[in-house]
Formats: structure tokens, C-alpha cells, sequence
């Protein structure tokens, strides 16, 4: 049983889908989804997925399982408020590129009681641990139509910026951590629910299961789950995106014709 793996990169990277990697000894997890696509549409209310699995021990030692579900990175645009001569004013925006628009932790037991914190640190398991790119180097770019704009680590203040983060997304109910979310239902076989709210994004999700012994991990099992627009909104999202001046201009034009029939009607009246 190897007792340690190699660093992760700086940056996220995506696991390979629907692949389970297993070590020495034949300890191992394998694990599925209920449904891997999840349809969003005008009466999207949110989802439930049900994550159904088994650990293979052969050993007596105990094993704890780990569920990590890591929705699609988006860029996040924070300010503060500052006082200046006694007026509160917002600070430069700041923006992070690196945060997913969802993650959440399920697990048999509290993470603390799971593995030691430099192993979850290492990992990324957590929302304790969990990293947020943002580039090394100060630089100001126009974002949004502002000037000014910093991504940066922001020295010493990039702790208090990703924890600014960390709680709007926990508030969104887009950021979870369940302790006791993962629950055996028989000798080896376990399973968990992975909770979408409305306002999940759309795009590719990744889900790690990992299998703890010891308060090390000993095997991991990889799946993709997809939040995707169907129907009208999806029509209209792909025609937003792919001509977004020629859907601008329709929106105004849109906009203009409805507010002069209903002045008409209004006047008619």
C-alpha cells in the first residue's frame, strides 16, 4: 500500500472520466452515478444524484470513503468597501479565474477524522483545501468594462479575498461539506447523494471517490457528470454566446417595441 502520492499540479487538472485507479493489495473503490446527464430547462428546481458504490478490503484494516464533486471553473469579480474621508467607497475588483461554480464534500466521517491536514492539503479535498487559481503576478487588465481591474495573489491579503469567495458560494448554496454524506448500506457497498441547486451552472462535472486506510489514500475512483441547457434555453444560450452583438442587438430592438406598443396601448386607453 503506497502511503505516498505525488504532489498535485499548481492547477486543476480534470481526472480521466469513468476510470477507477487502484493500488497494491487489491484495496480498492469502484463507484457510478445514477444518471450522468442532468437536463436543465425553464421548471429546473434543482437535482438529486444518487452515487452508489463498493470498497474492495481484503485487509481488516477499516477504510473510510471520500466523495469530491468539482463543477466547471468560473471567473469571480469581487470589491471591497473602503472609507475614504469618511465616505465608503468600492475598492479596485478584484477576480479570481480558478473557482469552480460548484464543489462539495461527502464522506463517512468528518475529513479531520479522515486524514491529517497536510494529506487533504495535498489532495485538494475539502473546501478548507481547496485551490483557486489565480495568476502569480500582479497585472491590471480592463475587465467588464472597468479599468484597473488586479489579479493578483494579493500577498498577504489572498487568504481574506478566497475566503470572501469561499463564503458567497457557501451562501449560493453552491459550496457543501457533509460530513456523514456517505453512508454503508451493506458489507462494502455505500452510496451518497450529490444535491444541484437551481442555480448550478451548466458543463462538465468531475466527482473523485477516494478511499482512505489509515488516514492515507489508497485508491480513487474518477466520473463526469454534465449539467446541460436543453430546449429554448438552450438555443438561446448558444445563439447569446456564439453572436453576442447580434443577440444585443435584438434585445434592444426587442426591448424598444415592446415599451412603444405599450405606450400605445396605454395611450389608447
Amino acid at each position: 500500500m503506497f502511503q505516498d502520492l505525488p504532489p498535485p499540479p499548481p492547477a486543476y487538472e480534470a481526472p480521466a472520466p469513468e476510470q477507477t485507479i487502484a493500488t497494491l493489495g487489491e484495496v480498492r473503490v469502484a463507484a457510478a452515478l445514477t444518471d450522468a446527464q442532468i437536463k436543465v430547462d425553464t421548471g429546473f428546481s434543482g437535482a438529486s444524484i444518487v452515487l452508489y458504490g463498493a470498497v474492495f478490503n481484503p485487509t481488516e484494516a477499516p477504510a473510510d470513503v471520500v466523495l469530491v464533486v468539482r463543477g466547471p471553473d468560473e471567473t469571480v469579480r469581487l470589491v471591497k468597501k473602503t472609507r475614504h474621508n469618511g465616505i465608503w467607497l468600492n475598492s479596485r475588483p478584484v477576480v479570481f479565474e480558478g473557482a469552480p461554480g460548484f464543489y462539495m464534500t461527502a464522506s463517512t466521517r468528518p475529513l479531520p477524522d479522515v486524514a491529517d491536514f497536510g494529506q487533504m492539503r495535498r489532495l485538494g479535498v475539502g473546501v478548507d483545501h481547496l485551490r483557486i487559481n489565480a495568476p502569480e503576478e500582479a497585472t491590471t487588465v480592463t475587465r467588464y468594462g472597468v479599468r484597473d481591474v488586479v489579479i493578483s495573489r494579493l500577498g498577504e491579503n489572498y487568504l481574506d479575498w478566497r475566503r470572501a469567495v469561499i463564503r458567497l458560494k457557501e451562501n449560493a448554496g453552491l459550496y457543501k461539506n457533509n460530513p456523514d454524506g456517505v453512508s454503508f448500506v451493506d458489507r462494502g457497498l455505500f452510496r451518497a447523494e450529490v444535491e444541484l441547486p437551481a442555480t448550478a451552472p451548466t458543463g462538465t462535472y468531475y466527482a473523485e471517490v477516494w478511499l482512505f486506510q489509515e488516514g492515507a489514500p489508497v485508491s480513487v475512483s474518477n466520473l463526469t457528470l454534465t449539467v446541460e441547457k436543453v430546449g429554448l434555453e438552450r438555443s438561446i444560450y448558444q445563439f447569446a454566446h456564439n453572436r453576442p452583438w447580434m443577440y444585443g442587438i435584438l434585445c434592444v430592438i426587442l426591448a424598444a417595441g415592446i415599451g412603444y406598443a405599450a405606450s400605445r396601448i396605454f395611450r389608447n386607453r
